[in-house]
């Protein structure tokens, strides 16, 4: 069961949070685009696009966790600190994704905005990409680990 749970997480997290980390990524390029160009719809309609990636695909990503404590409860490592730590800057990255990244995201589409929103925007983009990135090294390299790494 540990293994069905352990690869449910993992392609969950590679379906799910990779489509996200990609798209928040491009978004501030797209948007830069848009504000440059602000009769281009093919821009526009690019940027509305990758925000609407980010939205659905950070509500499919709660399923990352699901399976990640489910997996770990059944191996017994829930008290471990890498997990926890990997824990933490999951629930970070979550909160960075849901409250600065979205929400700028949404109101660069909605109104005027201007080149040092799009920068703000990539740099809270980087921190979430850098949590995610982090989480997933723990997880590869994590102590104890039976891969002999």
């Amino acid at each position: 069961m540990t293994k069905f749970l352990l690869a449910v997480h993992v392609i969950a997290a590679i379906v799910a949070v990779g489509p996200v980390t990609v798209a928040a990524s491009l978004f501030p390029p797209a948007a830069r685009k848009v504000l440059a160009e602000p009769g281009d719809a093919q821009a526009l309609a690019i940027t509305r696009l990758l925000h609407r990636i980010c939205r659905v695909y950070a509500t499919v990503g709660v399923v990352v966790p699901v399976f990640g404590f489910a997996t770990a409860s059944n191996m017994g490592v829930l008290g471990d600190a890498w997990l926890i730590t990997s824990i933490v800057l999951t629930a970070l990255a979550a909160v960075v994704l849901a409250a600065l990244v979205l929400p700028r995201q949404s109101a660069l589409l909605e109104g005027p905005g201007d080149r040092a929103a799009t920068v703000r925007l990539a740099m809270f983009t980087g921190i979430f990409n850098l949590l995610w990135a982090t989480v997933t090294v723990l997880m590869i390299v994590r102590p104890g680990s039976t891969t002999g790494a």
